[in-house]
């Protein structure tokens, strides 16, 4: 079964414009992306889509395989669903390539369920939240999952919602999605919806449309860099890698 993953890379961000190549340690942020996926286990391909000459330029420069998409697309699942029309791949993984902390094993445990059950057409995570002030943050999109790990709801809110005081765990969700190569070109057909809209959530869609989306609970966590506070957070990271690796 083939596997490829795609990591949309747009230039022009609201909050951090130019992302993809800003530097991180001395490799562009983007770079360090390609590298880690790079390094899954189910992986046979992994391609970055961009709109962008200066992103294509840069990835061809360090040997990565990029591939050039329309400027006219609203998200990267529309990106995704372009570069998808030319695979023969049986399951596209969506990688964000704002993710330079992404660990490989993350996106393992993401495929398997794709590769060991034929009926599941999506795939995506949840980690466990441990802090309140993720709880409470908006851009934390929280995840509740059935008896059998499909998704129930993805919500900015809290949910369920805490009426009394009790153990119940909350899950953040984690932007990783495996798709069925078929069902992702038929996702990116389908027309926004109600709850989509509201909440500024692209997979309600999918629920939306009565499908089922798989939820793998991991134990790893990464950091998406949005703004240049995140940057910095990330930057520190690493080097306190390489320092210890050099040491």
């Amino acid at each position: 079964m083939s596997v490829v993953a795609i990591i949309p890379a747009r230039y022009d961000s609201t909050r951090l414009p130019g992302k993809p190549l800003k530097d991180i340690c001395g490799k562009p942020m983007i770079q360090h992306v390609y590298e880690r996926v790079k390094s899954s286990n189910n992986l046979n391909r992994v391609i970055i889509a961009t709109d962008d000459q200066r992103i294509y330029d840069l990835v061809e420069s360090f040997g990565g395989e990029v591939k050039m998409t329309s400027r006219e697309h609203q998200t990267g699942t529309d990106r995704l669903a372009e570069v998808a029309q030319s695979l023969s791949a049986d399951i596209i993984v969506n990688i964000q390539g704002d993710e330079p902390l992404i660990n490989p094993e993350m996106i393992d445990q993401a495929i398997e369920p794709l590769l060991e059950d034929q009926s599941i057409k999506m795939g995506t995570l949840k980690h466990l939240i441990t802090e309140k002030s993720e709880l409470d943050n908006p851009n934390v999109v929280k995840v509740v999952s059935d008896q059998n790990d499909f998704a129930i709801y993805f919500s900015r809110s809290v949910i369920p919602y805490p009426r009394k005081e009790s153990k119940a765990k909350y899950y953040k969700h984690i932007g990783l999605y495996v798709y069925r190569r078929d069902f992702l070109l038929k996702f990116s057909e389908m027309e926004s919806t109600e709850l989509e809209k509201k909440e500024s959530l692209e997979q309600l869609r999918v629920l939306e449309n009565g499908y089922k989306i798989k939820v793998v609970e991991t134990d790893y966590q990464s950091i998406g860099v949005d703004t240049v506070e995140d940057l910095e957070r990330v930057r520190k990271i690493v080097d306190s890698v390489q320092c210890t690796i050099d040491s």
